[in-house]
């Protein structure tokens, strides 16, 4: 089983730039797939990005793309979030996700593992 920890949240301004941290246990890390979601406070989790298990795929939500970017390290079992231009509707739990396979989701469902998250708050 893979276990997920994810770090680097805290509260910014809009216009600020976060970079999260997924840092992951197991050996096998470079068979998952890798995504972060989020949940704002009163609304259902939400698609974010993913990353394959070589990192040579990526998608990214509507709402983020251009401004977010996911990235990952398979020998340091580390997957990041950099957030530029950060928004107040960005504000939220921010959770990591691994699913193990060549198929990835934007499906919350679809994903095996779980992280506690970390809480990102943009104020304006």
């Amino acid at each position: 089983q893979l276990q997920l920890v994810e770090s680097g949240g805290g509260l910014v301004q809009a216009g600020d730039s976060l970079r999260l941290s997924c840092a992951a246990s197991g050996r096998t890390f470079s068979q998952y797939a890798m995504g972060w979601f989020r949940q704002a406070p009163g609304k259902e989790r939400e698609f974010v990005a993913i990353i394959s298990y070589n990192g040579l795929t990526t998608y990214y939500a509507d709402s983020v793309k251009g401004r977010f970017t996911i990235s990952r390290d398979n020998a340091k079992n580390t997957v990041l979030l950099q957030m530029n231009s950060l928004k107040p509707e960005d504000t939220a739990v921010y959770y990591c996700a691994a699913r193990k396979g060549i198929i990835t989701t934007t499906v919350v469902g679809g994903y095996e593992y779980w992280g506690q998250g970390t809480h990102v708050t943009v104020s304006s």
